[in-house]
């Protein structure tokens, strides 16, 4: 875990820093807050003997304070001064880069999503059985488990065994209760397609459906099987287009057509591309289906001047060493800066960030020796709010059907809408207690909340998003339980015990629909 040592007669911000980069010899030295307590210390190490020549204790303070509110300095020489960005970084380097400063969702994003050295390019692997489960045969929800763990084993030894780095091998609901996660899903879609388009002339429009993040592709077989099957009058004139931004799993999803036994689609269109590019406008009816996606964007990181609640920017350094700091600046990214505006502007109720106390609270706290000028850190969606105005300005007439995880265990502690940040170790997980990890060899995913995200997304989207002329559509948040009870033939996922995985399993994932 990274710990800060940064030089006082240079610092002009509160920065973390690994521990391996040392500070030159007798200089003031302040060990920065770490994620987990998130206030500064400051010490001195060699004070001078001569005390008179020392301010006073509220004088010491007060320098203090103003010390850890001045901006950044580009000084030192040392100091990496070339700001770059995720997408910069995708075009440029082969290797993770050095020597330069991001903001926070630049380097979460280019440590996931880089295509030479990023997470989804070299480490992740998502299970597939198969074949779908006959779960009539299995006793109870414990007796599958069992069985999936099994598979699970097997198949990361076959990793072990072929490859001297280990991957990470992760699963989806999709994957484990296919085929009918993905039926269920098809079930809504047709149900809502046949709303919107009953009582229009020549059965109103095709159905039309975008998919992003498809991963292995069998969402997409999934849901056109049962399409083809159950709606044979809507498939023949439906459109399925999926939207993937890693080569690698695009070139699966298209190989599903040509697997043995299946019976090709021929209205499948494949688009390698990045979502956050897209830059041509869908005027039709469609459906933008995005499951277990969104946990993966990248976020902003900010902290709140206690005094004044003004936010304050996170960035990250990577020295020459390949060692991490972090530092803060006032904001100044336009997308931070718009997603703190839409936020703020939300009313019935007034959203409040939980990392800012009361001003109450704060001033009371400020009195106090050593307090923090700065709040803990808050994790912000700016990817996923970046998403939102992408459907709203170039998918005008969609309708959503998001799911992903609301709660996780393991987040990186002492802040707001922290991640999971984790690799794998001989055969197990291993949670980290901070971001500031090597690119491409950790996986590091959030949890949503899905209430601000529906207010966010009817702001971005709720004017344009229609079903029939001057029809808003409004949106909804669902359970994972309810949204099965609605669409699933529980019939079929049902144990010999009564119990079902359909309804019991993915407890703390949650849907967002138009």
């Amino acid at each position: 875990m990274a710990r800060a040592v940064v030089e006082r007669t240079r610092l002009r911000s509160l920065a973390t820093r690994s521990a391996k980069r040392q500070p030159q010899k007798s200089t003031t030295q302040r060990p920065a807050a770490s994620s987990a307590q998130n206030r500064a210390e400051v010490k001195d190490e060699k004070a001078p003997a001569n005390s008179e020549q020392q301010p006073g204790f509220k004088g010491y303070i007060e320098s203090v304070r103003e010390i850890l509110r001045m901006p950044a300095t580009t000084a030192d020489p040392n100091i990496p001064t070339k700001r770059v960005t995720a997408e910069y970084c995708a075009e440029r380097y082969t290797t993770p880069p050095k020597n330069v400063t991001m903001l926070t969702r630049d380097f979460i994003g280019d440590s996931l999503y880089n295509p030479s050295y990023g997470y989804f390019s070299k480490q992740a692997l998502i299970f597939s059985p198969k074949k779908g489960y006959d779960f009539a045969r299995f006793r109870d929800s414990a007796d599958f488990l069992k069985t999936i763990g099994r598979q699970y084993e097997e198949i990361e030894r076959e990793l072990d065994d072929i490859r001297s780095i280990p991957r990470q091998l992760w699963h989806t609901p999709t994957e484990i209760l296919k085929p009918w996660y993905g039926y269920s899903v098809a079930q809504h879609i047709v149900r809502q397609h046949k709303a919107d388009q009953s009582g229009k002339p020549g059965g109103g429009s095709p159905l039309t459906v975008y998919e992003m993040g498809g991963g292995n592709g069998t969402l997409m077989m999934n849901i056109l099987d049962h399409i083809r099957e159950c709606e044979p009058e809507i498939y023949s004139r439906m459109e399925y287009n999926l939207v993937e931004i890693s080569p690698k799993l695009a070139k699966q999803q298209a190989s599903q057509q040509s697997r043995k036994h299946v019976v090709p689609h021929a209205n499948v269109n494949i688009i390698n591309q990045s979502i956050f590019d897209w830059n041509t406008t869908e005027d039709r009816p469609c459906f933008f289906v995005a499951m277990e996606v969104i946990d993966n964007f990248a976020h902003d990181v900010v902290r709140f001047d206690y005094e004044t609640g003004e936010p304050y920017q996170a960035f990250v350094r990577v020295y020459d060493d390949g060692e991490f700091e972090e530092y803060y600046e006032p904001v100044s990214d336009p997308l931070i800066r718009n997603y703190l505006g839409v936020r703020n502007s939300l009313v019935s109720p007034q959203h409040r960030s939980a990392a800012l106390p009361p001003a109450f609270y704060r001033r009371i706290r400020s009195q106090l020796p050593l307090a923090p000028n700065l709040s803990k850190p808050e994790f912000l969606p700016t990817k996923a709010f970046e998403f939102c105005k992408i459907l709203g300005r170039h998918f005008p007439r969609h309708r959503l059907v998001l799911s992903d995880f609301y709660k996780l265990p393991d987040t990186l502690p002492g802040a707001v809408g922290a991640p999971v940040v984790q690799t794998r170790f001989n055969g197990s997980m291993v949670p980290c207690e901070t971001y500031l990890v090597q690119p491409g060899w950790f996986d590091i995913f959030f949890p949503t909340d899905f209430e601000l995200l529906r207010r966010i997304y009817d702001v971005e989207c709720g004017r344009s998003v229609h079903t029939q002329p001057g029809e808003l559509t409004r949106s909804r948040v669902c359970t994972q339980r309810e949204f099965a009870i609605e669409n699933a033939a529980l019939a079929q996922t049902r144990t010999r015990s009564g119990e079902n995985p359909m309804l019991d399993f993915y407890e703390n994932n949650k849907f967002l629909l138009s």
